[in-house]
């Protein structure tokens, strides 16, 4: 997930709320899925918003409009 807030100066409520709490729940079809969430950093970082920047142009253009890093969210299945 990518945390853009549309390229505003503040990260987006949902994401200040996963790093207070990365405790969620997401629902896939019908199926409901306890996760944990936490920021992509480094090369994994790196590699996904290159990803993310090839299919939706968009993200480029955010990042430029604010001075902070746009945080990349890694969902991972709650254990």
């Amino acid at each position: 997930m990518i945390a853009s807030n549309g390229g505003n100066p503040m990260h987006p409520a949902w994401w200040l709320n996963l790093k207070s709490d990365p405790r969620a729940e997401v629902q896939v079809g019908r199926e409901r899925r306890a996760v944990t969430a936490e920021e992509a950093e480094g090369e994994v970082r790196e590699r996904l918003w290159r990803a993310v920047v090839d299919i939706n142009r968009g993200y480029e253009g955010y990042q430029k409009s604010t001075s902070r890093r746009i945080p990349v969210v890694l969902l991972r299945p709650a254990a």
